[in-house]
């Protein structure tokens, strides 16, 4: 999203032009000075310090690339505050959803990396911390049978993902990515391992998709196919999935 700081024109004897600025690394198309306006004067009379005054306050010294960083670390926390108190999204209610839902669309929209399938960030082992997805949150279950944290890792050099459950359950399923754009990845799972350890081969219809909508080096937000929403932090870097 481009934003240009208005420009004023006043009428003088010398017009004076300050170039643009830009920034390589912003969504930002560029940050446009306005020209410093002068006033009439004659021999050798300087501007009124009313001009002076004028101009300084139409000039932002700050870019708009930091604001929008300092917009998503505090949108960031805005959800994290939200979300603490739900278990995951097991305690979520409908107004929960929806609340988080605003929030998380609000972060999407300061997203700093917009090639995520191309960035080394996304590589290595996430933590859920939020999700819609009933079947992943085994709401049907008893609560103490259901996982206490679930995992999901993704490799881009590789395109393989795994997902992890952690105790009582230790299920684990590895899965092929096949790139869809710069954001979206088709998935097709090909192991399911029961108690993390007895190999069942997935069915052939055991497919979906994933998009990524948000991506820096802590956070991730992720949407699949059959709508739900998936909160994600990074807790491995280094972690690789299994080929």
């Amino acid at each position: 999203m481009a934003l240009s700081t208005p420009s004023t024109t006043i009428t003088t004897t010398t017009r004076h032009h300050l170039p643009k600025l830009s920034h390589s690394n912003s969504s930002l198309s560029g940050i446009t000075f306005p020209a410093k306006p002068t006033v009439r004067h004659h021999l050798s009379s300087s501007p009124s310090p009313t001009a002076i005054s004028k101009w300084r306050t139409n000039v932002s010294f700050f870019p708009a690339f930091l604001n929008k960083s300092k917009d998503a670390k505090s949108i960031k926390q805005e959800l994290l505050d939200a979300i603490d108190p739900l278990d995951r999204g097991a305690e979520a209610s409908p107004d929960d959803q929806q609340a988080i839902e605003q929030i998380v669309r609000k972060l999407e929209a300061a997203n700093p990396t917009k090639e995520p399938l191309k960035s080394p960030l996304l590589d290595g082992k996430w933590e859920l911390l939020y999700t819609t997805s009933q079947s992943i949150l085994q709401t049907k279950r008893p609560k103490f049978l259901r996982s206490r944290i679930n995992y999901q890792a993704i490799n881009v050099d590789t395109l393989r993902a795994q997902n992890m459950e952690s105790f009582p359950t230790f299920n684990q399923v590895t899965a092929d990515l096949t790139p869809v754009n710069a954001k979206k990845v088709a998935v097709k799972f090909d192991y399911f391992k029961i108690l993390g350890l007895i190999p069942v081969k997935a069915p052939d219809r055991a497919r979906g998709s994933l998009e990524i909508t948000y991506l820096d080096e802590e956070l991730r937000v992720s949407r699949g196919d059959k709508g739900n929403l998936f909160i994600l932090r990074m807790i491995d870097p280094s972690y690789r999935v299994p080929v």
